[in-house]
């Protein structure tokens, strides 16, 4: 309707105001009048790639756009709440100076960032929102506004199980009102199986297949640029793997923590997600079996290198639970498998497998 007098800021998932369509249409945030105009616009936004200063050359394909009702803002501040270990629960960061990084307004100006920890029991009072409020400097009306706003937020927080929700700017228009104009929400993914339909929005569409292939099956890959395979038990062994592979001048292709509960059938799963990299030349496996039995390592890896006909060079090592009999598995298997008993000696042998 041309009656309409407002500005409607069209804006694709991920698009940012200087990207560049595949279309020709220059801008990834779009504002407009015209209602009757937003349909066009979409169409040369939606299946066409928009490219970004943090995206490929190629861009990143736009599957969906957002319209809202432009509002007009006197007035920004940040709010943030999060998780914070030193407090053992949600502390609410807020500062008046909003529209730009809490973290550039702590180091230039400490004074304006209020960090106020909550009790995770007794949730944030009535009392303490206003006080907020005020130390946000907002004033008159719009104060018990914020305050209700605030409440609201950490409602939220808790509710959805959010690890952090950051609100920047959280301002005034010239109306008067009290919006949340930006929000950034993070979610704990321990707290999937509550929040079904949260994570059933998860938008997958630009996730490497082969990182959404080992979630289904509960192991953390990560894919790399390296040529070195890596499956390992626990986090900080897989970092301290990558490590000693770049140490003995290899390069890692992957990060892959396959856990403390896992089964023959992951790690033979684990290993199909290994050699769909073309770029693998060699594949180290290093397990410290505290929680884990190296038989049922070893057990996978047989099964695995069996059924896929594995011809890369395989390096295992293996420490702690039930090794013996791991290894027994293993030497009586008649694979080609290389094992070795300190993590040095074996990294540096499955590097030089990449050298040849």
């Amino acid at each position: 309707s041309s009656g309409i007098n407002a500005e409607w800021p069209l804006r694709p998932g991920g698009g940012r105001g200087k990207g560049i369509f595949s279309s020709g249409l220059k801008g990834g945030v779009k504002l407009s009048k015209d209602p009757g105009e937003i349909g066009k616009l979409t169409e040369q936004m939606i299946g066409y790639n928009l490219v970004t200063k943090q995206t490929t050359a190629d861009g990143s394909p736009v599957s969906t756009v957002m319209v809202a009702k432009a509002l007009n803002i006197v007035k920004e501040t940040s709010l943030a709440i999060v998780l914070d270990r030193t407090f053992g629960g949600p502390v609410i960061v807020a500062s008046p100076d909003g529209g730009v990084d809490i973290e550039e307004v702590a180091e230039k100006t400490p004074e304006r960032v209020y960090k106020i920890p909550v009790d995770i029991f007794e949730g944030i009072s009535e009392a303490a929102a206003l006080d907020l409020a005020h130390k946000l400097e907002f004033t008159g009306d719009a104060v018990p506004q914020a305050a209700k706003e605030i409440l609201k937020l950490y409602e939220l927080f808790v509710g959805v199980d959010a690890t952090q929700v950051e609100i920047n700017p959280f301002g005034l228009t010239d109306t008067n009102e009290v919006v949340c104009f930006d929000a950034k929400i993070n979610f704990d993914d321990n707290a999937q199986f509550r929040q079904k339909e949260i994570f059933a929005m998860e938008d997958t569409s630009e996730s490497d297949p082969r990182e959404l292939e080992a979630a289904a099956y509960d192991l953390n890959y990560i894919a790399m640029d390296g040529n070195i395979a890596c499956l390992v038990n626990g986090a900080g062994l897989a970092m301290a793997t990558m490590d000693i592979i770049q140490l003995h001048g290899g390069s890692p292709a992957n990060f892959l923590d396959v856990g403390g509960k896992v089964q023959a059938e992951q790690v033979e799963k684990a290993f199909n997600i290994l050699t769909q990299d073309p770029a693998v030349k060699a594949i180290f496996v290093n397990i410290f079996g505290g929680i884990v039995d190296c038989r049922v390592i070893a057990t996978g890896i047989i099964s695995a290198c069996t059924k896929n006909k594995l011809v890369l060079p395989l390096v295992v090592r293996l420490k702690g639970s039930n090794v013996e009999a791991a290894r027994e598995l293993l030497e009586g298997s008649g694979l080609d498998i290389m094992t070795f008993d300190m993590m040095d000696d074996a990294a540096e042998a499955v590097v030089k497998c990449t050298m040849k």
